[in-house]
């Protein structure tokens, strides 16, 4: 019996929000979250520690975990303690708690010396946020391009991916981080509804391959009712992105930009505070360590 093992997974960031309409498309990129699970012979005794946002609620992380030990049956005989460390700020749309909970479900998984398939770690974390009460679609876009790198487009409802493409371009990707948070269940998920039709747009474009434009499209649609400041993302297309918009649910602004325009780019986010962050592009798959 395997008592304890560590995960990489990747972080991602928006084409299409699911908010509106339940189905959504993301990238993967290069920021990661580690997650350690170690069993214990404390049944039903799960401790949680997020090292580097230790302020930050671990319902998440100790509910992924618990699920994994119900998945096997393996609850009334073990519990965990449960640590993650990561780059990927929280609650700024970056995808942190896609990546947190596929990162705890894979090391779990693993500590118990099983297997899973990809698709059933994933939505093992799927549905440990919705346990925690940390989403509103489930974020399964958001968690398959955490899990998997490249673009991945899903139907969130029934958890299911329409299409993968990879990510070919020689392109960086470079965020705008205000320094509030936000967090997906504070979203007026109601008025993000009667987007629908236009975030459908989007979401077709998508289909389609034009992923940049998407996100442009996406992220102006949900700046404008989420009471964002559009004009982030403009300034970044106009200083040289190829594609610029809200990331999620906010506040952080994605910009993905030839490498030739970065410090063009950034000096014109930078003009609004916050911090700015660097990124390229992730196709790797998440792993046991």
């Amino acid at each position: 019996m395997t008592k304890k093992a560590t995960s990489i997974t990747h972080g991602a960031a928006t084409i299409v929000n699911a908010m509106a309409f339940g189905k959504g498309a993301a990238f993967g990129v290069d920021l990661w979250t580690k997650a350690e699970v170690t069993l214990t012979n404390e049944p039903h005794v799960i401790s949680a520690e997020i090292t580097s946002d230790p302020k930050e609620n671990t319902a998440l992380i100790k509910k992924t975990a618990a699920r994994v030990l119900q998945h096997f049956g393996m609850d009334d005989i073990f519990g965990a303690k449960v640590k993650t460390w990561s780059n990927i700020p929280i609650a700024k749309g970056l995808k942190s708690s896609s990546a947190a909970a596929n990162a705890v479900a894979l090391a779990a998984t693993a500590s118990l010396g099983k297997e899973l398939d990809d698709l059933e770690i994933i939505t093992l974390g799927v549905a440990a946020a919705f346990d925690a009460k940390v989403t509103v679609t489930g974020a399964f876009d958001d968690a398959c391009a955490s899990y998997f790198g490249g673009i991945v487009i899903t139907d969130n409802l029934n958890c299911k991916i329409v299409k993968q493409l990879p990510l070919t371009e020689d392109l960086t990707v470079v965020f705008h981080i205000p320094p509030e948070k936000s967090y997906s269940t504070n979203s007026n998920v109601k008025r993000l509804q009667t987007l629908k039709p236009l975030v459908e747009v989007a979401y077709k474009e998508a289909l389609k391959g034009k992923v940049w434009e998407a996100l442009t499209l996406n992220g102006l649609i949900y700046s404008s009712a989420s009471g964002y400041n559009p004009s982030i993302a403009v300034d970044a297309l106009d200083a040289g992105a190829v594609a610029a918009g809200l990331c999620g649910k906010g506040p952080a602004i994605t910009a993905v930009t030839p490498r030739d325009k970065v410090e063009s780019v950034k000096n014109a986010l930078q003009k609004y505070g916050g911090e700015v962050l660097q990124a390229i592009f992730n196709q790797e798959k998440a792993k046991v360590l």
